[in-house]
């Protein structure tokens, strides 16, 4: 397990880049406050934000998860741990005043990126709100019918 990567991984570096390519300033791999052990992926610190993305495998995806068999009741606990650890963080983080976003790795990036940008926007960030709104001219500005249609 220690082979494993824990920062920079394809789905987070996929992400980060379409957030930065949109104007976005971020923190990468933060510890949380008061959780030193445990890292936001992408943190947005003056709006209190933290965007972590999930490995479909080691935080047990409900779509996803192909659960070993070889010890298999050794990985079904620690995936759950895993799990339970996430649930322990958001709660931390929503008691703090923070908002944690969870993004999987199966999520196609433009998903991921319209759920930070969705938030942020609601939170009062202007960048957010200038991307959000130029989406919405993009999408009005389209012909009738063609709304939707790639």
């Amino acid at each position: 397990m220690i082979a494993q990567r824990s920062v920079n991984t394809r789905p987070e570096l996929a992400l980060r880049c379409a957030l930065h390519s949109l104007g976005f300033r971020y923190r990468v791999n933060l510890p949380l406050p008061g959780l030193r052990r445990r890292r936001a992926d992408v943190t947005f610190t003056r709006w209190r934000t933290a965007v972590f993305v999930q490995g479909c495998f080691w935080h047990a995806c409900p779509e996803h998860l192909h659960a070993p068999k070889h010890n298999a009741e050794w990985w079904w606990n620690k995936l759950q741990h895993n799990a339970r650890r996430d649930e322990d963080t958001d709660a931390y983080l929503v008691r703090l005043g923070w908002l944690p976003l969870r993004a999987w790795e199966h999520e196609a990036v433009e998903a991921a990126v319209s759920k930070v940008v969705e938030v942020l926007a609601h939170q009062g960030h202007p960048r957010a709100q200038e991307v959000q709104e130029r989406s919405r001219r993009l999408l009005s500005a389209q012909p009738a019918g063609r709304a939707g249609s790639a």
